[in-house]
């Protein structure tokens, strides 16, 4: 069996232990397809807890398990003990215990060389483990002056064990994602809530499916065709210090827009994957057709053709986008007061050491939440001026998404403090002068304030 590994790893260009995560990550939509079928609720969650720790043998070996017990069983004995204090505390925990593995594993090194570890999966399983400590610390809390999310997703009752660890491992659901709620997991499981038996019948998965799959296919394709032609190693050769400022400027876009089709394709079938088990299932669109938003992690032309640095979180890695939102962001929000750049730049640093410690990672984020507040400075703009001059700020807005996007992502794709500032510096800093002078100017040129809209969430 290992030969044969070695010779399809050969033939598609990825390491032995790449190939065998990928073909693990594959087998979570027909294991989560068969969960359809196990009769009764406890064998379900054995069947999800079950299947999880073997995809993970497979996968990554006897190590990961125990990597993801531990952050696991910390998460619960806080729920038991200290109730009270339990989010706050599963909080750091999980997160430290992340830090640790980052630190020890030093995994993005391993990723660029086309290694893979565990790494990866126990950042969605802290994710997790967090989100239900604090649901089930949020339950002590009464229901006046909470907002939407912390009364749909609280726990009143503290989940068993087997409930626990099915949540956590489902299906493999842990690989890739997309993160989901404790509270939902167990109405899926039990068919209460939206998947209770109901006259429109049970709504079917498949077309929903194999439109991930192939939409995960023709991800993979394009990558495997670009990443020749832009490789990571291109900011280090010598004939990229050649280009001039244009051609550098250029390479960043391709290296940036071709690295984002392996997180599509990842994101593409762990979708399948959550759609083809029902658990992605969020009700019934006015046409009655089933909507699978639950399961979305990626709006891939939502990502590329952005008007606004703004809409970037509600479109890339959307369940973890929400998490941050829900778990951080909010939560710094003191009540009575707006929230500014603090809490953005609080939550991109949340979000830059859940990804793991290496300079890149903090200056990604950081610029961020700097593109982030220059785009909402235009669009402050765009919103005060006439309709004539509005289209060129919209316009400006995109290209200016665009340039500042790719510029930084190469930070998170390098991962190195030299290699990062020597890109950035290249094109002269471009991507990290042009928002701070718009957040400067923004200071300055204060547009009077439009009627408020009746969506307040237009701009995003």
């Amino acid at each position: 069996m290992e030969v044969d590994l070695v010779t399809m790893a050969s033939a598609i260009g990825v390491s032995v232990a790449v190939l065998r995560f990928l073909l693990c990550f594959v087998a979570t939509i027909p294991v989560s397809f068969l969960h359809r079928f196990v009769p009764g609720t406890l064998p379900k969650h054995l069947y999800s807890a079950i299947t999880g720790v073997i995809l993970s043998y497979l996968s990554f070996g006897f190590s990961s398990n125990l990597h993801f017990l531990i952050p696991m069983l910390l998460g619960y004995t806080s729920m038991i003990v200290l109730r009270k204090y339990c989010g706050i505390i599963t909080f750091f925990t999980g997160f430290g215990y992340l830090i640790g593995c980052h630190v020890y594993y030093m995994s993005g090194d391993a990723w660029k060389e086309g290694g893979i570890d565990a790494t990866g999966a126990l950042m969605v399983l802290v994710l997790k483990v967090i989100s239900c400590a604090i649901n089930y610390n949020d339950g002590l809390l009464k229901e006046e002056g909470l907002r939407e999310a912390q009364k749909k997703n609280r726990l009143l009752k503290l989940p068993s064990l087997i409930e626990y660890i099915g949540y956590c491992l489902c299906c493999g659901s842990h690989f890739a994602g997309p993160v989901y709620e404790m509270k939902d997991y167990l109405e899926w499981t039990e068919r209460k809530g939206i998947w209770a038996p109901s006259q429109k019948g049970t709504p079917s998965p498949f077309d929903a499916t194999i439109r991930a799959i192939l939409q995960g296919a023709f991800c993979m394709g394009l990558y495997l065709s670009l990443v020749p032609h832009y490789p990571l190693s291109l900011f280090t050769d010598p004939l990229y210090q050649e280009y001039g400022f244009w051609k550098r400027l250029s390479c960043q876009y391709m290296a940036g827009f071709t690295a984002r089709w392996k997180y599509y394709f990842i994101w593409s079938i762990s979708e399948a994957s959550i759609i083809i088990s029902g658990l992605g299932f969020t009700g019934w669109t006015d046409s009655s057709s089933p909507k699978w938003d639950r399961a979305k992690n990626v709006d891939i032309l939502g990502v590329e053709f952005a008007k606004s640095a703004v809409q970037l979180p509600v479109y890339w890695n959307i369940q973890v986008s929400t998490w941050l939102r829900h778990y951080v962001y909010e939560r710094l929000i003191q009540k009575g007061k707006k929230p500014g750049f603090l809490q953005l730049l609080a939550t991109q640093t949340i979000s830059a050491v859940w990804h793991g410690l290496y300079p890149g990672y903090i200056i990604f984020f950081v610029q961020s939440a700097l593109m982030i507040a220059g785009s909402r400075v235009i669009y402050r703009w765009q919103q005060a001026v006439p309709q004539g001059l509005k289209t060129v700020l919209v316009l400006m807005n995109f290209a200016y998404t665009v340039l500042v996007l790719n510029y930084s992502c190469v930070g998170f794709m390098v991962l190195s403090l030299h290699e990062t500032l020597a890109s950035y510096g290249s094109v002269h800093y471009i991507g990290t002068v042009i928002p701070i002078v718009l957040i400067l100017l923004g200071m300055v040129v204060k547009p009077a304030k439009p009627a408020r809209s009746s969506n307040p969430r237009k701009e995003e």
